[in-house]
């Protein structure tokens, strides 16, 4: 099996180590997780190339600011950054690529793959269509947040999707794996989801721009 397949035990790994911390979401886990997600949107090819360009960048933009000499403790964990930025007042500066505003966007995104996975994992047969699914999630999701020309793009180039096994064989080592393993997944996912949610409302940070 190539190793460059989505591994979705690696993400159930990933999204737990962002749960060892109370009431707060540790940033390292989070952005592995999603480094994994990227090779499930990627090996879907263009269908996903809505999402799969926008999640690297704001991967990117995330490590960077965990890397940094001297600030890069400040990005440890989803509380300390918003503690940080907003004490800072670095989510105004003009020139400053805020870790909140970057983070809020690959959140709206995980909202979106939860919606997507939870549904695929739902389908019954193995020749089930997904491309009805995959718009209902977005159209529920993420499509909130985009403009109308990338909503009407997203939604003709999910028409295109396989059925449930023959999306699961494009991206999965083991799609028979998979299958029994993602309701254990989704379940951490929606944890680290809840979490970061309740975050966002505490410190009053969904409308960022």
């Amino acid at each position: 099996m190539s190793q460059d397949k989505f591994d979705l035990s690696k993400v159930h790994q990933c999204f737990e180590k962002c749960l060892t911390g109370e009431d707060d979401v540790f940033i390292d886990g989070y952005l592995e997780a999603f480094k994994e997600l990227y090779k499930f949107f990627s090996l879907m090819g263009t269908v996903f190339g809505f999402v799969s360009s926008d999640v690297k960048e704001k991967v990117e933009i995330l490590e960077k600011l965990r890397q940094h000499p001297e600030h890069g403790v400040e990005f440890e964990t989803v509380r300390k950054m918003m503690d940080y930025e907003r004490g800072a007042n670095l989510l105004d500066k003009k020139d400053y690529v805020s870790g909140c505003r970057t983070l809020l966007r690959l959140h709206r995104g995980l909202d979106f793959i939860y919606v997507f996975l939870k549904r695929l994992g739902e389908l019954e047969t193995a020749d089930a269509r997904t491309n009805g699914i995959c718009q209902t999630a977005y159209n529920e999701t993420l499509a909130q947040f985009h403009p109308w020309l990338i909503r009407k793009g997203a939604n003709v180039a999910m028409y295109a999707l396989p059925n449930r096994d023959q999306l699961l064989e494009r991206v999965c080592r083991e799609p028979s794996e998979a299958i029994r393993m993602l309701p254990e997944m989704l379940n951490v996912a929606r944890q680290v989801y809840d979490r970061t949610q309740d975050l966002y409302t505490q410190f009053d940070m969904h409308g960022l721009p």
